[in-house]
This record gives C-alpha cells, sequence and structure tokens, in this order.
C-alpha cells in the first residue's frame, strides 16, 4: 500500500482550496455539518471563512487499530448545533472519501431524518480513487488509493504521559 504524509502547511493549503472551490460554485449554504472526528478541522475553518454556523454529527467506522481498521459504521443519533434548524441547505464536511460508505450513508440518513433539509453538498480534502461516492467539492481527486498521513495523526498513540 502507498502512503501519503501531509504537512500541517499542506494541510492547510488544500482546505483553502476546498474553501475556493465552494466559493466558485456559487451554491449557498445555510450551516456547515462536520463529521467528527476527521471533518471537524476542516469544517470549522470553513464555518469560519465563510460566516455560517457549524454543527457536528459523529460518524465513525476507524476506530480499531489506532483508526487504521474500518469496521462498522456508526453515526450518533443526534447533532450538536446552536441554530434552530439544520437546512434548508447543509454543506456536509469531512477529511477524506476513502470508499464513500460514510458519507452515503449520512446524506441518506440526513434526507430520511431531516425533512426541512431541500439541497445537500459535500466537500472533502481528498478523494480516493476507488471511493464509490464522488463527493460535490474535492480539493484532491486522487488517481490511487493510499493510506493518508494526516498531520494530527501523531495523537492517536500518544498518551499524557508522554508529554513528560
Amino acid at each position: 500500500m502507498s502512503h501519503l504524509h501531509v504537512s500541517w502547511d499542506e494541510y492547510h493549503r488544500l482546505i483553502e482550496s476546498l474553501v475556493i472551490q465552494v466559493r466558485d460554485s456559487d451554491w449557498e449554504f445555510d450551516v456547515v455539518l462536520g463529521l467528527a472526528r476527521g471533518g471537524l478541522r476542516v469544517s470549522d475553518v470553513i464555518s469560519r471563512i465563510f460566516e455560517r454556523p457549524m454543527a457536528v454529527l459523529a460518524a465513525s467506522s476507524y476506530r480499531d487499530g489506532s483508526g487504521t481498521v474500518q469496521g462498522v459504521l456508526q453515526i450518533s443519533s443526534s447533532i450538536a448545533l446552536v441554530s434552530e434548524r439544520l437546512g434548508p441547505r447543509v454543506l456536509v464536511v469531512d477529511d477524506l472519501c476513502d470508499t464513500g460508505k460514510t458519507l452515503e450513508a449520512v446524506v441518506a440518513h440526513l434526507k430520511a431524518q431531516y425533512q426541512d433539509i431541500t439541497d445537500i453538498k459535500t466537500a472533502v480534502l481528498w478523494t480516493k480513487k476507488d471511493s464509490a461516492f464522488k463527493p460535490d467539492f474535492s480539493a484532491v481527486e486522487l488517481d490511487g488509493n493510499p493510506w493518508i498521513h494526516q498531520p494530527f495523526e501523531r495523537y492517536d498513540t500518544m498518551t499524557p504521559g508522554d508529554l513528560g
């Protein structure tokens, strides 16, 4: 398996590239829905730049092996938000689209559970070649399926005692 190592500078450049794509699309959205955990940093920046409220939905399938083994997808039954409603236009943000299962399931979940949503678009930093789901916005469409090492993942194996 190939590996892609990403620095903090590259990570932030990709977020800014994603913001430009969304801006240039002229699509207006009401709320940014960040998928925890990987999409939180990305959605926070998008929320700040576009001056839109941010909501959070926990969705996880990479819990085992310090986040390296994909298991059963779990989606939280509730969304954390401070605005009165989620819709009608929601930008769902995650860090990457690996197999596409998470974004596909989240979009279906939102459509089924939130009747006030009229339009959903998705945005990620990376889309892998073999992803079955194609996000509306992607900073990078990879020509392969590398394991992506993001800069914050150094904390996945760290304990408080490691800090001295």
